[in-house]
């Protein structure tokens, strides 16, 4: 058979991934706060987005912030006007006015008194008071403070060490070694770093590490600079003096007691039951995490997307969160006026691109917004009985689900769901939350959500007497009775994910408590 080239057509349909679709759908899974990061990049790259919030935005038009300062304008000179106009200049045309003397009238006003009084040079501690006091941010001469600037900071915890250490070790080399044990604790107060890697490092003995890491296992909070937990624990008690050998033998076999194992603890520590349960009680009165309390890292709040109110009617307000969503302007105006003076064909083609992706990105907010919101309102339509009566309500539900009903792809709805919060009179929930997997009825109804299953096993579990403790077999007895088709395993596996022990754990856990 001959090889030969030839030409053929053929009729097809394919979806091509543009920048802008993939911009999109990037858009899509982005928290709110990787979208503010996003879209400040953005503006700073494009000269033609504008934040859309704020005094002084200009619209398209670039006209509407103009007008709206010089009517502000006005209005403080209308304002002006008036207040000349009816006030005299001086406080002798205001007593020869009213007749009397202007101290008498306001007797506690400083500037009242005669003009041949001279008046006081304010001092450095008056024009701070009347910064403070005045309550529109600037001193008595004019400059602006930062109210700010007279609030304490938190102390760090290395800061709170280092200036120990400078106490504590005066020797120019060990103070070198301090400080890098110092900067190498971490937020709970354990130090971090391998000695013997760092002795080699350095060039120095392995001994002369140890003498500086014992200096420094003696300063404040008690328990830092420890490598483990026994020896934290062990440090705390040394520093209480309650550090004897039945109290060490319990430090060293610490995982018997995190398996809840007192007859091997009893025969480890050669102590009965009364000492058991007092050394016990006293261990956890200790402080597992020394550092923590020095912790000045700023928590972010989770800020809800999506907000959900009852309505007067009877049914749920969903809306959005204005907060999280950035708003931009794309600066038709400007774009105008530039594009006139382009000189080549390079500025005229970076010119269009701007204005193309300003559009787009503006366009793709937009959607972005409105896919939330659409998905939002329809998992609270699903989950109404989660919002009215609580947890135990919580319907089994899936992507192909809120897919349907919407017109959706699942995968929109999965980009949608990933990092969104969603505020309900029951707390914020991540919308991924709503759904779960479904468990089915011994009865032949409806199916059961797992989170709901979830939550019935933990509060079986909380309820349960010391000397009535439920084992996986009486809760799945319990569950089948309530119309719940479950497995042990699944029991077990729901009740370890939320980190609850075993029956016999949790027998030996509050027979401690209650001995």
């Amino acid at each position: 058979m001959a090889l030969s080239p030839k030409l053929e057509i053929r009729q097809g349909q394919t979806l091509i991934m543009t920048p802008q679709l993939m911009q999109a759908i990037k858009l899509l899974q982005m928290s709110s706060l990787d979208l503010t990061t996003y879209v400040e990049a953005e503006m700073e790259r494009n000269p033609l987005l504008e934040r859309g919030d704020g005094e002084g935005e200009r619209a398209d038009d670039g006209e509407g912030g103009g007008d709206e300062r010089q009517d502000t304008d006005r209005g403080a000179e209308g304002d002006s006007d008036w207040i000349q106009a009816e006030l005299p200049d001086n406080s002798r045309d205001i007593t020869d006015r009213l007749d009397a003397d202007l101290g008498n009238l306001y007797p506690d006003d400083p500037s009242t008194g005669s003009d041949e009084t001279p008046r006081p040079e304010p001092t450095d501690r008056d024009a701070w008071q009347l910064g403070l006091g005045g309550g529109g941010g600037a001193t008595a001469s004019g400059e602006d403070y930062n109210l700010e600037a007279f609030v304490a900071s938190g102390t760090s915890l290395q800061d709170h060490l280092s200036a120990q250490m400078i106490l504590a070790v005066t020797d120019p080399v060990e103070r070198i070694v301090a400080q890098v044990m110092v900067d190498n604790v971490d937020e709970a107060g354990y130090l971090r770093l391998d000695l013997d890697e760092t002795a080699e490092r350095m060039g120095l003995p392995r001994e002369n590490l140890d003498a500086v890491l014992r200096v420094l296992q003696t300063l404040e909070p008690t328990g830092v600079f420890a490598t483990s937990l026994p020896e934290c624990l062990k440090l705390q008690l040394i520093e209480k003096n309650r550090f004897d050998p039945a109290m060490e033998a319990l430090i060293e076999n610490i995982d018997l007691l995190a398996r809840h194992d007192l007859q091997g603890l009893r025969s480890a520590c050669g102590v009965d039951d009364e000492d058991l349960a007092d050394m016990i009680s006293e261990l956890r009165a200790l402080d597992p995490k020394p550092g923590s309390s020095f912790g000045d890292a700023l928590v972010q709040p989770v800020v809800p997307d999506v907000l959900v109110r009852p309505a007067r009617d009877g049914s749920w307000s969903v809306e959005l969160n204005s907060e999280t969503l950035p708003k931009v302007l794309v600066n038709q105006t400007y774009y105008a006026e530039i594009s006139t003076r382009t000189r080549d064909d390079t500025e005229k083609a970076f010119l269009s691109e701007c204005l193309q992706t300003a559009n787009w990105l503006a366009k793709s907010l937009d959607q972005r917004a409105r896919t939330i919101l659409k998905v939002s309102s329809e998992i609270v339509r699903q989950q109404d009985a989660f919002l009215t009566k609580g947890v135990q309500y919580l319907k089994p539900l899936n992507l192909r689900t809120i897919a349907d009903a919407i017109s959706m792809h699942e995968s929109t709805v999965s980009r949608v769901t990933s990092n969104k919060y969603m505020s309900t009179p029951r707390g914020i929930f991540e919308l991924k939350y709503f759904f779960s997997a479904a468990i089915s009825s011994s009865e032949g109804g409806d199916a059961h959500s797992a989170e709901a299953v979830r939550h019935r096993i933990k509060a079986l579990i909380d309820a349960e007497a010391p000397d009535a403790i439920l084992s996986d077999d009486t809760i799945v007895k319990i569950l089948r009775d309530d119309g719940v088709d479950i497995a042990r395993r699944t029991v077990a596996k729901y009740r370890e994910s939320m980190r609850i022990g075993s029956s016999v754990q949790r027998r030996r856990e509050k027979r401690a408590r209650l001995g």
